[in-house]
């Protein structure tokens, strides 16, 4: 519906996103609106669309999804639109004066021959020029917000738009709307292409196929984990977003793209013959080439003559009461001889007890040591289990943002101050992340990485862990050994078995791994729900806090969204919240960062820093005028202006992906049916991420399936090619 009115007070505005709390004055009286709108002044006049909204705490406003400006029609109108403070150096007594001038033309000559307001008593040509820029800029914004609004684009995005190209806005766009998926953040290939159809483009356009190409590439990444993509591959995607069958052409597009420095190709061969794969920029390349190059240097260091640890070991044993098995002491001692390994192995294989032997001998030697992991989970939990300071590796770099792009006060210009650096979980790190950590890395310094091979890979970009062990560039110490499993302990026998191919076993005597057979998804859906709130709740004696509801898959009935929905209305039934995406937050609700934002700010006591990461969960704590401030696991506090809260989802139920690298006390699996998603190597992370129980709901079949299905999607990366080519490099300059 459309409401028509003059703004009586503005109540609130957020000038980085246009968030707006106006009171507007009607013909049937004052109402409070909400909503995204450009920056407005008391007095001005507007027509806005939009949709009436009940609030317990607000009460009735009235929610703005668009604004058109009217011009004033009389006199006094004027006077006060000009005099809300829009125009430089324009007041109530210059306003009128200009309007006693002008009277209805007043806009017209503001517009048209600004220089006329030099006639006005008291307005010389300098400042009749200021008025005239001052009343030009204002309408060329509103004007470029209205262009933009024509094609659906929202208000928030629009404001953004602007913000970025500015009084070129129109040209720009109108010269290529594809452009917006590569400047503008939260404007993707789709929404452009929306556009650029209703302009009338051609649907085989130049700007198109580069749009489509880079899209796919970008897409690959940021989904799926590749870091470049087989150009058949590539090709075949583009045809099909772009419903355009014409593979030649596209073809065509790339070297092209490759001169503009839009891509990077590389020739590899394996035994199929040779093949050029696509990455999406040369920085990706340089990346991963930067991070072979380095683990090939890490690889030939040299230690000096091997130590027997073997009595050093033994204390260890004897002073925390354990037992190293052998491939457990050969861990040990590799990671202090070699100087970098590899320690991988399922859960119960004494990683941690490793990790906790290197960290003493380490320090009974004198060396500095620094332990780390990907996310602010896993580095929380690798402090509590060995009782030693650990940081993300971000943190440890203390990674900045200050120029727009993230930096790192450590680097290869200035190390870390360590002689050892563990890194835990490493199947979770990104080439990026990886990639900055060993450029930090001082001379002569040990590089420990632990992981499960058999986990999945990270979400982001590369497969760090899986192709250094398939290169042999390190030492790999496999752990098989099962030390870890308390009496009845089902968790990591089964974890085990799954990882085999065997059948997890089903007892009703187990205390910490459950089954809960339902044939339909509606059984499914009320099972996970009285898991959550009733049912493990009293049997543990825990809050629903402690259990983390997981997935295999995003959509569907028993899918991530439709679960996150029904465990929100029960578990917090609280209706005042905001809507983003057709999804209400509300206070108290679990929320997860979706997407690594290196320049988001936070806060931590008197601690301030930026940079919030996928996969993050933590709960909002409080909504105030559209804002969410939201209180993550590691205690940092963030507030999510409306642009930033595209990053949220809810969280109490999470696909496995997300779940990676993280520890729960009880973890509910709601196993649905079909697809290659419900593969061994999901299940058996989801059920490695619980500590305490796990809850399996759904059929028997369905676990079967997930328990034979060997299935892993493939992962195009180039790490394990670009380590041979420096190895070749390093072989050839030693003769």
């Amino acid at each position: 519906m459309e409401i028509k009115g003059s703004v009586q007070a503005v109540i609130f505005y957020n000038p980085d996103n246009g968030f707006s709390v106006l009171e507007i004055e009607t013909d049937s009286g004052v109402i409070t609106a909400v909503g995204c709108v450009p920056e407005v002044s008391e007095g001005e006049s507007l027509a806005l669309e939009g949709k009436w909204t009940a609030s317990a705490k607000y009460g009735d406003r009235f929610e703005v999804s668009s604004v058109r400006f009217e011009a004033p029609t009389n006199r006094l109108g004027i006077v006060n639109y000009l005099a809300s403070g829009l125009f430089y150096g324009v007041g109530p007594v210059l306003a009128t004066k200009i309007v006693n001038k002008f009277g209805l033309q007043t806009l017209s000559i503001l517009e048209n021959a600004p220089e006329r307001l030099a006639e006005v008593s008291g307005i010389g040509k300098m400042r009749a020029e200021e008025i005239g820029r001052s009343y030009k800029e204002n309408m060329g914004m509103r004007n470029t917000i209205i262009f933009l609004q024509k094609y659906n684009i929202s208000m928030a995005k629009a404001i953004k738009i602007f913000s970025f190209y500015g009084e070129l806005t129109e040209t720009i766009v109108k010269k290529n709307p594809y452009i917006l998926a590569e400047d503008i953040d939260g404007i993707g290939f789709t929404t452009a292409d929306e556009i650029a159809v209703k302009m009338g483009f051609d649907l085989d356009s130049d700007f198109r196929l580069i749009a489509g190409i880079r899209h796919v590439l970008s897409e690959a990444g940021a989904r799926e984990g590749h870091t470049t993509l087989p150009a058949e591959l590539l090709i075949e995607r583009v045809a099909i977003l772009l419903k355009n069958d014409n593979f030649e052409r596209i073809g065509e597009m790339l070297p092209r793209l490759e001169l503009l420095g839009k891509v990077h190709s590389m020739l590899i061969s394996d035994e199929d013959g040779n093949s050029i794969r696509y990455y999406s920029n040369s920085l990706d390349y340089n990346t991963e080439n930067g991070i072979a190059a380095r683990l090939v240097k890490l690889a030939n260091q040299n230690f000096g003559e091997s130590i027997d640890l073997d009595k050093e070991i033994n204390v260890f044993e004897r002073t925390n009461s354990l037992y190293l098995d052998k491939t457990q002491r050969e861990a040990v001692t590799t990671a202090i001889n070699k100087g970098s390994v590899v320690i991988t192995g399922g859960p119960g294989t004494g990683k941690t007890t490793i990790v906790k032997c290197i960290l003493d001998l380490c320090q009974s030697a004198g060396m500095k040591v620094s332990l780390c992991a990907p996310t602010g989970r896993a580095a929380k939990r690798l402090a509590e289990s060995t009782d030693y300071t650990a940081k993300t590796i971000h943190r440890l770099l203390e990674m900045d943002f200050s120029q727009g792009h993230p930096t790192y006060r450590y680097n290869e210009n200035e190390p870390l101050d360590t002689e050892v650096v563990i890194v835990d979980e490493i199947s979770m790190a990104d080439i990026y992340i990886f990639n900055a950590l060993i450029r930090a890395l001082p001379e002569k310094s040990r590089l420990i990485l632990v992981g499960d091979k058999d986990q999945l890979p990270s979400v982001s970009p590369g497969n760090i862990l899986a192709d250094i062990i398939e290169t042999g560039i390190l030492p790999v110490c496999y752990l098989n050994e099962i030390h870890r499993q308390e009496a009845n302990s089902l968790i990591i026998e089964n974890a085990h078995r799954i990882n085999r191919g065997e059948m997890p076993v089903l007892r009703n005597s187990s205390n910490d791994f459950f089954f809960d057979n339902k044939e339909n998804f509606n059984d499914i859906q009320k099972a996970v729900v009285t898991m959550v709130t009733d049912r493990l709740p009293d049997f543990l004696n825990i809050s629903s806090r402690d259990i983390q509801v997981l997935a295999p898959v995003k959509k569907g009935l028993a899918g991530v969204e439709t679960l996150n929905s029904i465990l929100q209305d029960s578990l917090n039934p609280n209706k005042n919240g905001v809507t983003v995406n057709g999804v209400e937050f509300r206070v108290g609700d679990k929320v997860m960062h979706t997407v690594n934002d290196y320049s988001l700010k936070w806060e931590r006591g008197s601690e301030q820093g930026t940079g919030i990461f996928n996969g993050e969960i933590g709960y909002v704590i409080d909504i105030v005028r559209g804002c969410l401030t939201v209180q993550f696991d590691d205690g940092k506090m963030v507030q999510y202006e409306r642009a930033s809260q595209e990053h949220l989802m809810l969280a109490y139920a999470v696909s496995v992906h997300k779940s990676q690298g993280s520890e729960f006390p009880v973890v509910v699996l709601a196993l649905s049916s079909g697809g290659p998603m419900l593969s061994r190597n999901l299940l058996y992370t989801a059920v490695t991420r619980a500590k305490r129980a796990v809850v399996i709901v759904g059929t028997h079949k369905a676990l079967r399936t997930m328990v034979y299905n060997d299935y892993h999607t493939k992962r195009y990366t180039l790490l394990k090619e670009l380590i041979c080519q420096n190895l070749k490099k390093l072989n050839s300059l030693r003769g």
